[in-house]
């Protein structure tokens, strides 16, 4: 099987498989740092220490992998959101708390992140590209129908999630709490 651009196209099994490799990583570097051994994240997913070599020969690589899978995620939910609620600001509500999972996993891969490897350099922009337009999409249909107050931005609402999120590993912190109360500042009365 060959996609549209010539590229070799990934069995049904095998995209399954990575998604699963993922999800693992992803969990395991929350848990325990971007340092985990690979063994551990082979056992959680079910696989062989081999299978994921063959996905993501180095480590920088999966955490790339991990830190893409989780964006591509979060953009992808916001419109099923929208489409699936009959309110603009549940689907907004919804998709802020993805995104709030998403950021509390991000934090495990803050250090490699600060790294001076290349692989991880434009990861800022693609995540932003990504999140950002979908952000404003549920804004502005939340707006639109008369849930929220107007004139909130995208980035601005991102950039105060994100700094909500900061103290999420620490267990006496409340981040998604914090978060809920910013979400119902944004409902009109």
């Amino acid at each position: 099987m060959v996609d549209d651009g010539g590229a070799p196209r990934k069995r049904a099994d095998a995209r399954r498989n990575e998604k699963t490799l993922l999800d693992a990583a992803a969990a395991a570097f929350v848990a325990s740092g971007v340092d985990v051994p690979v063994r551990d994240i082979a056992a959680q997913a079910g696989v062989g220490v081999g299978t994921i070599y063959r996905h993501f020969p180095t480590r920088a690589d999966l955490i790339v992998a991990v830190y893409r899978h989780q964006v591509e995620a979060c953009a992808e939910a916001g419109p099923v959101l929208l489409a699936n609620n009959d309110s603009p600001h549940t689907a907004l509500t919804q998709w802020i708390n993805l995104f709030v999972d998403f950021l509390v996993t991000k934090r495990g891969l803050a250090g490699a992140f600060q790294s001076d490897d290349a692989s991880y350099h434009a990861l800022h922009a693609y995540f932003l590209d990504r999140l950002v337009p979908v952000c404003a999409e549920l804004l502005e249909a939340a707006e639109a129908a008369g849930e929220i107050k107007p004139g909130m931005e995208a980035l601005m609402l991102m950039w105060g999630i994100g700094n909500l999120c900061i103290g999420a590993d620490n267990p006496r912190y409340d981040a998604r709490g914090m978060v809920s109360l910013v979400t119902a500042g944004l409902r009109l009365p």
